[in-house]
């Protein structure tokens, strides 16, 4: 399985880089992880209960980061196992500076295995690139929260920064749904399916996914 894809930040590129390697944030934006702690300047252990299509599963691993220069770039591996399986991959981040922008760019490799690759590839993937994107959209909340100035209260105290919530398992059913129906269906037939079913049917498919991909909230 490859994953590769970029996201653009409106957020100075040090910003970004303190958000990625800060593991409070991280356990914050990723689907279903129960616990993320760093064991050293360059390892992260965790675990992460997720599921796709009908295989659930809770799965304990390690990040080990390398290559780091900061604020420019990283390569991390990943190491998962858990009763539904294994996962194991590798990849590259690169953070660029294009105007007042950040620019990440990410590419790498991971393989599968066990009941969850049961699943199909297909669904794999598309499950994989949506949670990557539901993720990168949960740190670009947080970054914009941490940008804002915060508010002054009574006491002239500055307030904290707004708690974002990670998405729960529905919201990354709805994300994957939604992922597959673009993947699926091409984007010049979409007006058409939309007008031959309706909107109460593309909802019923869409609760189908949402059955198959997440069901309800452990």
């Amino acid at each position: 399985m490859e994953l590769a894809g970029e996201y653009t930040f409106n957020a100075p590129r040090q910003v970004v880089w303190d958000a990625i390697m800060d593991p409070e944030v991280l356990a914050k934006i990723l689907p279903g992880c129960e616990r993320l702690e760093k064991v050293s300047e360059t390892e992260y252990k965790g675990v992460l209960n997720v599921r796709i299509g009908p295989v659930q599963g809770r799965f304990n691993g390690k990040v080990l980061l390398s290559d780091l220069e900061e604020p420019e770039r990283f390569h991390l591996d990943i190491d998962g196992k858990g009763a539904a399986g294994f996962i194991k991959g590798g990849g590259d981040a690169r953070l660029d500076v294009i105007d007042d922008n950040t620019v990440l760019t990410y590419s790498g490799e991971a393989q599968v295995g066990g009941r969850i690759a049961s699943a199909g590839q297909r669904l794999v993937d598309t499950s994989a690139r949506s949670i990557v994107r539901q993720a990168l959209e949960s740190l670009d909340r947080i970054i914009q929260a941490k940008l804002q100035p915060a508010p002054e209260v009574s006491t002239g105290v500055a307030a904290p920064v707004p708690e974002i919530e990670p998405p729960t398992q529905t919201e990354l059913a709805l994300g994957v749904a939604k992922d597959l129906y673009d993947e699926f269906v091409p984007e010049e037939r979409r007006p058409l399916i939309l007008g031959l079913v309706g909107a109460a049917a593309v909802l019923v498919v869409v609760l189908i996914f949402v059955k198959l991909l997440g069901g309800s909230e452990d």
